[in-house]
């Protein structure tokens, strides 16, 4: 990459004026969203905790790759978005550089653990709230995200781009892909992760990297586009993974008599064929809309990897028409069908305690799916042939609401996305020192004070490419990344139905 193209890249935006609607009230949601991802900052380490309490005095004894990779773009974020400076976030991408140079990882592949003591940086081997042991994996996701945010790095922060672009060369997502995982469709799959030393469960003994050593994977693959995707794309991008195994995860299942007849609802689509690759062409339908479903029909299934890799610019005729339509299902289905009176539903902390999958059952191919309310109501359409229907819920019970939902789905529903953001913070004790806390159950008016690494990192990449312009889209996309994945990515066409 040539000096040039890091500088241009790297100019820090002006300051966003307040001229388009809401920016003003967006900056502010970023200033405040920030104090919290600074707040879970280990002084020793720089890097990052999983999350901090509520009043930002108190944070989590563990970290993850994911965490990492949220804290790096958040700091571009702030950056472009005039909230530190420029020396200073030069300095904040060092110290994570230094401590990622540090951190123990898988030998053969290059990647990261996924559990960390933000302030040693060790290894966690026992859990610090119940002393239970940690069993050592490398997640695909996990890696993926940290991957991606290094990506970003070598093309916005010159001072260490040879440090990022070292690192990331340095992880090897071949280690998960399974070229055999999809014999029909003639492609693979990634597998969730592996275990160095062999696990209690279900595990296959593989060395997928080509490394002659020995790792224990997952017996599941990544096989619906879900945030999963991350890795993928980490993968072809990096020239490690085969550009037709972006054709592998189904869409959705397809219409096979009742070969898949578990699946949330039957699918109407058709067989197409890209890069030497079969391909089921299905959508779902829901409330007059057609769309490409996720696993568990929560928001950041869908849009949290759009947040990195511009999809719906990059694949306008795939996920450029279903984001859009997917965000007007859960508007939908917050206001109109569960009647809640607000809308936003993804995996968040409980606010009655602990963490969760939280989302719309109906968009998600599993049966049952993540569900919208913590009494766990969910709808079944049937499967014509295979399984009835079952009645529609008379009523949703107590809906967990997560502001980071609505801030993914900015880019496609600005209005509503802040006036949904406005009431909640009008309705319930739902903004703290550190901006909106992670999640609201908006019939007890439950809210969970914390705030997460994972939750707050979307959070702060979704206002910075609304605000500075697609930033971190374009820090991405350098490096001959956008020449290797668009070309790919642009070939699909989904038979997407919007709302009339």
């Amino acid at each position: 990459m040539s000096g040039l193209l890091v500088l241009v890249l790297s100019a820090p935006l002006t300051a966003p004026a307040a001229a388009a609607s809401g920016d003003g009230t967006l900056h502010r949601y970023a200033r405040d969203t920030w104090r919290s991802m600074a707040a879970m900052v280990d002084p020793a380490t720089g890097v990052p905790a999983d999350k901090v309490t509520g009043d930002l005095s108190t944070r989590a004894e563990v970290t993850s790759p994911t965490n990492v990779g949220t804290y790096l773009w958040s700091t571009l974020a702030a950056r472009d978005l005039r909230l530190i400076s420029g020396r200073d976030a030069t300095a904040r991408v060092g110290r994570v550089m230094a401590a990622l140079a540090r951190m123990e990882r898988h030998g053969p592949t290059g990647q990261f653990y996924n559990w960390y003591d933000p302030a040693t940086l060790q290894l966690v081997r026992t859990w610090p709230e119940t002393g239970d042991p940690v069993r050592l994996f490398a997640s695909s996701v996990d890696n993926g995200w940290l991957a991606a945010a290094l990506m970003m790095v070598r093309n916005a922060v010159p001072a260490h781009a040879r440090a990022a672009d070292r690192l990331v060369t340095s992880m090897n997502f071949a280690s998960y892909y399974d070229p055999a995982a999809r014999p029909d469709a003639g492609t693979g799959l990634l597998r969730g992760g592996f275990w160095p030393e062999p696990p209690d469960g279900c595990h296959v003994e593989s060395d997928y990297a080509g490394t002659g050593t020995t790792v224990y994977s997952t017996c599941h693959h990544y096989g619906a586009p879900a945030e999963t995707r991350i890795g993928q794309y980490v993968g072809i991008a990096l020239g490690q993974l085969p550009r037709e195994s972006y054709f592998g995860p189904y869409r959705t299942f397809p219409d096979n008599a009742c070969d898949f007849g578990w699946q949330e609802q039957k699918p109407a689509g058709s067989w197409k064929r890209y890069l030497g690759v079969n391909v089921w062409e299905g959508t779902y339908g829901y409330r007059g809309m057609r769309y490409v479903p996720n696993w568990g029909g929560s928001m950041f299934e869908a849009l949290m990897p759009d947040l990195v890799v511009p999809e719906a610019t990059w694949a306008p005729r795939s996920w450029g028409r279903n984001h859009p339509v997917f965000v007007r299902a859960q508007i939908e289905h917050g206001l109109n069908e569960a009647k809640y009176g607000y809308w936003g539903f993804s995996p968040s902390n409980d606010p009655h305690g602990g963490y969760r999958e939280y989302g719309v059952d109906a968009l998600g191919m599993d049966e049952p799916g993540y569900t919208s309310d913590r009494e766990r109501t969910t709808t079944d359409p049937g499967y014509e042939g295979c399984r009835p229907a079952q009645p529609e819920p008379a009523a949703f019970g107590d809906g967990v609401v997560t502001p980071h939902a609505a801030f993914l789905a900015l880019p496609y529903a600005r209005a509503a996305a802040m006036a949904n953001l406005a009431k909640l913070r009008r309705d319930f004790d739902a903004y703290g020192p550190g901006g909106f806390y992670d999640a609201i159950a908006v019939r007890s008016g439950a809210v969970s004070r914390w705030y997460l690494a994972l939750d707050q990192g979307m959070v702060m990449a979704a206002l910075s490419n609304v605000l500075a312009g697609g930033n971190l889209h374009r820090y991405f996309a350098g490096s001959g990344v956008e020449a290797k994945l668009r070309p790919v990515m642009r070939l699909e066409e989904w038979d997407v139905v919007p709302p009339k």
